[in-house]
């Protein structure tokens, strides 16, 4: 069979359901991954994904896990925190979106008990179809930590990549995709934030992907910015393809993309999850002509 032109896959993380939360057990979370895999399978989506669950934090459930879930078990970084700690971290440009940090870096990162090859594991045979693994981008969880060890965002953000690189080197996942949900909003970073991205990407043994957006709380952006001031980032990526944040964005903005590297595949948001209105598959097709119109 030939693959489809035009590819489709998910992004982000299904709402965890309550029979879950009320008995979380490794079987139950099996069952409740199994039942999202086959919801993707019978919907026709080409790349799948385990719509994160085994992340999810109760403390933090606007983020579904997608932070604290790969800092807390990392070693060199506290959980608990002094009122000091807090200020510091609300005074952070950036972070109001976010009540407290993750954590607080007090020594070296280490791996600690961070199992990411585990979760892989427990994911990879309960399909046939293509499965993509997800991770969150150094640069987010550095900018989610107080610093009272490195003293400067790019060394930390580093350190977190290295930690991450040495996990997903041993993922043979078919494609591997970084989440990236800050940087848009500070670009004033991207001159050095693709350093410690392209340290994870070259680690991917399948193909590599990236996705970016402003961000998702309670379906609103908390960051601001536009696409055009991340095209030097993007084109400097060691990544086969990008997906991107584009529904809510304004249609015009698509024309950015026309510079981006032409061997990079272009991966384009057509469903607008910040909208409690729900897209037609006109409306879905319209989006991709707009596209293929305004990047070609």
């Amino acid at each position: 069979m030939t693959e489809p032109s035009i590819k489709t896959t998910v992004v982000g993380s299904y709402p965890l359901p309550t029979w879950l939360a009320a008995l979380p057990s490794t079987p139950n979370l099996r069952d409740a991954i199994l039942v999202i895999l086959k919801t993707q399978e019978l919907a026709g989506i080409d790349v799948i994904a385990d719509g994160e669950l085994s992340r999810f934090n109760i403390n933090h459930p606007e983020t579904n896990g997608m932070i604290d879930y790969f800092v807390a078990p990392m070693a060199g970084i506290e959980t608990q925190l002094s009122y000091a700690e807090l200020q510091a971290f609300r005074a952070q440009v950036g972070m109001r979106f976010r009540a407290q940090p993750a954590g607080v870096v007090r020594g070296a990162l280490g791996p600690g008990l961070l199992n990411l090859p585990a979760a892989w594991e427990l994911v990879k045979p309960l399909t046939t179809k293509p499965l993509k693994f997800t991770v969150t981008a150094p640069y987010m969880l550095a900018k989610t930590l107080v610093d009272e060890h490195y003293g400067d965002l790019r060394a930390l953000t580093m350190a977190l990549a290295t930690v991450l690189r040495d996990q997903i080197a041993a993922i043979d996942a078919p494609i591997i995709q970084v989440d990236e949900a800050n940087l848009p909003g500070h670009a004033e970073d991207a001159h050095w934030a693709h350093e410690p991205i392209n340290l994870l990407l070259d680690a991917i043994q399948g193909e590599r992907g990236l996705h970016l957006c402003f961000g998702n709380y309670g379906g609103q952006s908390v960051q601001r910015g536009t696409w055009g001031k991340l095209m030097d980032y993007l084109n400097t990526l060691q990544v086969d393809h990008i997906v991107m944040e584009n529904a809510h964005r304004p249609p015009e903005e698509l024309q950015v993309f026309r510079d981006l590297r032409p061997e990079i595949g272009m991966g384009l948001g057509v469903i607008d999850i910040k909208s409690n209105h729900v897209e037609s598959a006109d409306e879905v097709a319209r989006a991709i002509e707009t596209a293929e119109q305004c990047i070609g």
